[in-house]
């Protein structure tokens, strides 16, 4: 029961680190991001690319998509011009996957120190950048927490039995990391933990992909509840962000065993080389809806308007 709770602890820790980085550098850059994610957004490719940067600066696609339905409900940026940037916050939530795959142990202490400091003082981007290294040191002693717990945890038969049962089935891999990612509300601190089990040798690497494929699909219940009461194109950004990877993670079942033979050649750890697939999925989806977002909004508009058309007089 201790290690479950000190497990949970860690989830926490890894949220909180990764929720104070994404105030920290909202505050850092003050209301630019909302006028970029304005005027930037003439084309879906400019989108991708407005998406991509101000997902990889705030450290969050949740952030992002959240923003951008806020923005559509205030009627200051339209459905076609989120789609774009859709395309961009898969990329951009990337950039913290391959970030916790990093070795700092030996800085955590100076940097939760020296951020702890900075917090304390008036001046507000003192104050940011301290909840930034403060954040830092937070989600990499969260990492650190996964894969010292990962071994003591599967000691208890009913944990011991789950991690042997989603090794062995790709789907029920799959449901865990949506599920469990719908519930943390965060895509990255279960990729975190898929990260912990795989580096004490107790989660296999298909296994590992297939529950990182789930969070994608897990983390979009967050767009999904900041477009309720939003309006109409709010509700269809968050679907169009729903069905992005839920086609993604169609296309990518299939590659699993590819992907997890070859996996040797993108690095030589299974945390960095769960990382780098990530990387491959999300960019790789985007790419390939990019030159249809025009016919992927229209498929949108269909499958979820369902404003009464007028009649053609």
């Amino acid at each position: 029961m201790l290690y479950i709770l000190l497990f949970i602890l860690c989830i926490l820790i890894f949220i909180f680190g990764m929720m104070i980085i994404r105030f920290g550098l909202f505050n850092l850059s003050e209301n630019k991001l909302k006028d970029w994610l304005i005027k930037l957004t003439s084309s879906p490719l400019k989108g991708m690319l407005t998406g991509t940067f101000i997902t990889a600066l705030l450290q969050s696609s949740t952030a992002v998509m959240v923003i951008t339905i806020g923005l559509i409900s205030a009627r200051i940026m339209t459905f076609p011009q989120s789609i774009g940037i859709i395309l961009g916050t898969n990329i951009g939530t990337t950039f913290k996957t391959e970030l916790i795959t990093f070795n700092i142990d030996n800085a955590l202490v100076p940097l939760a120190f020296c951020g702890a400091i900075l917090i304390l003082f008036r001046n507000k981007k003192a104050r940011s950048f301290g909840m930034l290294l403060f954040g830092i040191a937070s989600v990499f002693t969260a990492m650190r927490g996964f894969e010292m717990l990962a071994k003591p945890l599967t000691s208890l038969d009913i944990i011991n039995h789950y991690i042997l049962s989603i090794n062995d089935h790709i789907f029920l891999s799959l449901l865990t990391g949506t599920i469990i990612t719908a519930i943390i509300q965060s895509s990255t601190a279960m990729t975190g933990i898929a990260m912990g089990f795989l580096t004490a040798g107790l989660l296999q690497l298909d296994a590992g992909i297939a529950i990182v494929l789930g969070a994608n699909i897990g983390t979009c219940i967050t767009a999904i509840l900041a477009s309720i009461g939003g309006g109409k194109e709010s509700r269809l950004a968050a679907f169009a962000h729903v069905w992005l990877n839920i086609f993604g993670v169609l296309l990518f079942i299939p590659l699993i065993p590819t992907l997890t033979e070859n996996a040797s050649l993108l690095a030589d750890t299974k945390n960095v080389q769960l990382a780098h697939i990530s990387v491959i999925f999300n960019v790789a989806t985007s790419l390939i809806v990019l030159p249809f977002a025009t016919k992927y909004g229209k498929m949108i508009l269909f499958l979820h308007d369902k404003t009464p058309k007028k009649p053609i007089p």
